[in-house]
């Protein structure tokens, strides 16, 4: 026996209530503050410390507060299921600054029953059912299938890069988009299936009948390839894909529970391995998880345990050597070396880039003082840190306590930290321009270029992907997206700095096209702080012959 759930739904119109028990009013400020329903010389006097959150706790608030400030005159009436046949409705109207509420209990006719039944089961945005009847029909379901040889298949569904197009386009654009989404899986599934919404973008199908789990993974990808197909909002087309975790019952569960778990695992193999996939449970993926949680509480002790280390790839110019970028590395004393594309994501999650940001920049400005006073250090800064407050300040205060001096460092930022607050991002970037510190736009190419960031950054060089490098011999639109690369960096004033170059025929391409700058195995592989002075004693000559 299932218990009762509460669920809240929202009616502009709602039909004409029935007999009332109970009717109580109450009257809230504009903060949702409970005013005593008597004034002291003409004001209301506040009862501090009760608000409508605390008297209604299941109540969604920013349903009302959109409807307070949206100035609708029509009063605002939710009506909330006590699980026992009976029903509190609360009915809102808005008076002046105020927020005046009517709460009455009662007990519904059989019409309006089953129509609040309807209304307490499904999503009223998609028209979906809701995560209360998904939570009844995946129980009956595995109900069923204790006496037979049925099978069972639970998909989560999760939209890829939604958040974005919300913020960006706004929330009606939001709601559309989470409809038309909801009408693209309707039109994948078969009388056998079942969608939900569960809440916010995350949907759910329920999948009985013969077939699976081939047909659980034949509906995967069938989910997956829809939503490769772009959604026009307002004329605007917007790309949102879907990753997708299944889970099999009985195999990967035989209650909600578990195999709820199942499918969520699922669904995070389908994330972390790229988004836009379907992937079927596997018993491994506990291992990676597992792998990945002890990384990341590893990961806070990294610092104090003195994991982390820096190791320096070289920078040549024709005469030589000019300076080293500066590359973070975790040597785990149980895992060994962890890849930074591993353990920057998780330290950008778990708010740790700040300050493993500022460690790297500090002990590599250190070390460059151990440099010829001309070379400079490039550092590069993650997308949380460069977002970060504060950021111009740690840095011009480092620098301060290191005694390097501003023009000898190189801050290197990718494409995808200028997605966001663009005018914040172009005040920082002008400060540190001012400081004297020089501006790397790496990468460049590989994720969200517009020009338009070249023309409003301050940016002092263009750092040309490995991406492009690896293939020029053999690829002729690698050639071409180099040589207008280059030519697009010298016509605005800007260096350009080829990563990712191991071959001879790769050097002396890029020198006749002009490259300023080489990085690469070809020059050397990256070096610890130790083996840079003994890379250094090489003759200037010959660290300029390799780029020639």
């Amino acid at each position: 026996m299932r218990s009762p759930q509460s669920t809240l739904h929202s009616s502009k119109r709602a039909p004409p209530a029935p007999e009332v028990s109970t009717d109580k009013l109450f009257l809230f400020d504009r903060y949702f503050n409970l005013i005593e329903p008597r004034s002291v010389a003409g004001a209301h006097v506040l009862n501090e410390g009760i608000s409508l959150g605390q008297l209604h706790p299941y109540l969604d608030l920013s349903i009302v507060m959109s409807h307070a400030r949206s100035g609708d005159p029509d009063p605002l009436r939710l009506t909330h299921d006590l699980g026992n046949g009976h029903f509190t409705v609360l009915t809102f109207y808005s008076i002046g600054d105020m927020l005046g509420m009517v709460q009455s209990y009662r007990s519904p006719d059989d019409d309006e029953r089953a129509t609040l039944l309807h209304q307490a089961t499904h999503d009223p945005l998609t028209g979906l059912p809701n995560r209360r009847q998904f939570s009844s029909d995946l129980s009956d379901a595995l109900w069923d299938i204790e006496t037979g040889d049925d099978v069972v298949s639970l998909m989560q569904l999760d939209l890829d890069d939604f958040k974005p197009v919300n913020d960006t386009l706004g929330h009606p654009a939001g709601d559309k988009l989470l409809q038309l989404a909801a009408s693209r899986i309707k039109s994948c599934i078969t009388g056998e299936d079942q969608a939900y919404r569960l809440a916010g973008d995350e949907f759910a199908v329920i999948s009985r009948g013969e077939g699976h789990p081939a047909r659980s993974r034949e509906l995967g990808d069938r989910l997956v390839h829809a939503f490769k197909e772009p959604f026009t909002l307002d004329g605007i087309a917007v790309f949102v894909g879907i990753s997708v975790g299944i889970s099999i019952a009985p195999r990967d569960g035989a209650d909600p529970e578990k195999l709820m778990k199942a499918s969520d695992i699922a669904l995070y193999a389908a994330k972390t391995e790229g988004r836009g996939r379907a992937s079927t449970f596997d018993a491994k993926m506990l291992y990676i998880i597992e792998q990945r949680e002890l990384l990341r509480r590893s990961l806070r002790m990294a610092l104090e345990t003195r994991q982390f280390l820096i190791e320096y790839q070289p920078i040549v110019e024709p005469s030589g050597v000019v300076g080293f970028e500066a590359l973070l590395r975790w040597e785990h004393p149980l895992l060994g070396t962890i890849p930074p594309s591993v353990f920057i994501p998780m330290a950008e999650a778990d708010g740790l880039m700040p300050e493993i940001g500022l460690w790297v920049l500090e002990h590599a400005c250190r070390e460059a003082l151990n440099w010829p006073s001309d070379f400079i250090v490039a550092v590069n800064v993650s997308p949380a840190e460069f977002l970060s407050n504060g950021i111009t300040d740690r840095i011009s205060q480092t620098l301060d306590e290191v005694g390097l001096p501003a023009d000898r460092l190189e801050l290197e930022i990718t494409e995808s930290v200028l997605l966001e607050r663009t005018v914040n991002n172009l005040d920082t970037l002008n400060t540190l321009s001012v400081l004297g510190i020089r501006i790397a736009l790496d990468d460049f190419g590989t994720q969200y270029s517009s020009l338009s960031y070249l023309k409003n950054f301050p940016f002092d060089t263009l750092k040309i992907d490995k991406y492009f490098i690896l293939d020029l011999e053999a690829n002729p639109k690698s050639r071409a997206i180099i040589r207008s690369v280059i030519t697009l960096a010298h016509d605005l004033g800007m260096q350009i700095t080829a990563e990712g170059v191991e071959t001879d025929a790769q050097a002396k391409w890029l020198r006749n096209l002009g490259c300023d700058r080489l990085q690469g195995y070809l020059i050397s592989e990256p070096l610890t702080g130790d083996a840079i002075k003994t890379f250094l004693k090489v003759p200037k000559t010959q660290q300029g012959l390799l780029f020639l």
